[in-house]
């Protein structure tokens, strides 16, 4: 099932991938939401992921709806490695699953979708993070780390597996990110660290984890920006460009709303090419505050920071 080409998309949470000269963007929708492109600039609408919801979703989100949250898709081992988020809104009811396919291409006799079932889960009065929000990235000696969360006390790492889909035994965590949290919320209370969407680019030697900051979701009153911060070591510590450490608040910023988009955030990094591209949503003014997607070209400074255009 595919559609007209648009430049004008309704996207929340994208995160990219190329294969054989075609991008795929997957995002939060009914099933994951799947696009194609051939330029970055027009794109198709294709089949989502899960034409039914994941049997098991129902376990942590009773009546689950297929409504899937904030994919991140990665190429490893010969296949594509996608994983996604289960959760209630406000909650920490959550869970990360992972679904495999040899190519992306729905023509090719290889194609289909396998589901591996739950990650990571979150349980309210047990964690206080939220399992939702994935992205791997490896380190220089090849190990996978997954960060996520949003929201309590603040963004996690934790080493997986060379399977890709399962935490790593003995299991080891780091928080990479928070923001100051009122001492008298009750532990089931998300809380006001506004905080989530952690994406971990490499580059000349640096771990940059990019993040959201306020609030996403809320049409004209969404308050989303991108921040930035950087490690010589993916545990981290993470600093901005002032030296501020991101696990006591810190974070530089890359993007944020105006009179023409309310919020932007949730961003995903990649290079393709010879450029490095940011790819996010943000609210549009303009169409009853609806999400649309983004796509910035990164510039860096001469002490290798990321700027971009602001919104127009």
């Amino acid at each position: 099932m595919a559609y007209a080409q648009t430049t004008d998309i309704r996207v929340h949470d994208p995160v990219v991938i190329q294969e054989a000269g075609t991008y795929h963007l997957f995002c939060t929708g009914r099933g994951i939401a799947h696009f194609t492109s051939s330029d970055l600039e027009n794109w198709s609408e294709a089949a989502p992921v899960f034409t039914e919801k994941p049997s098991w979703t129902d376990e942590v989100v009773p009546d689950f709806r297929n409504h899937i949250w904030a994919p991140d898709i990665i190429f490893r081992n010969g296949q594509y490695y996608l994983y996604y988020s289960i959760s209630a809104f406000g909650k920490n009811t959550s869970a990360i699953g992972v679904v495999t396919n040899k190519t992306l291409n729905e023509k090719s006799a290889d194609f289909g979708w396998v589901d591996h079932g739950i990650v990571i889960q979150s349980h309210p009065n047990r964690d206080l993070w939220n399992a939702i929000d994935p992205n791997i990235v490896f380190d220089e000696k090849g190990t996978p780390w997954m960060s996520f969360g949003s929201f309590w006390n603040g963004l996690k790492l934790v080493k997986l597996d060379d399977s890709l889909l399962s935490i790593a035994q003995p299991q080891e965590w780091h928080t990479i990110a928070r923001r100051e949290r009122s001492f008298e919320l009750s532990d089931t209370n998300p809380g006001d660290a506004a905080l989530e969407a952690p994406f971990i680019f490499q580059k000349d030697g640096w771990y940059y984890l990019f993040l959201s900051w306020d609030l996403c979701c809320r049409g004209e009153d969404s308050t989303y920006k991108v921040v930035v911060g950087r490690s010589r070591s993916v545990e981290g510590p993470y600093f901005d460009r002032d030296q501020k450490n991101l696990f006591h608040g810190g974070g530089s910023l890359v993007v944020k709303g105006n009179e023409n988009w309310y919020g932007a955030g949730h961003c995903s990094v990649y290079t393709f090419g010879e450029e490095d591209y940011l790819f996010l949503h943000a609210y549009d003014a303009k169409d009853e505050g609806r999400s649309k997607l983004k796509v910035r070209t990164i510039r860096w400074s001469a002490d290798g920071w990321p700027f971009v255009e602001p919104l127009k």
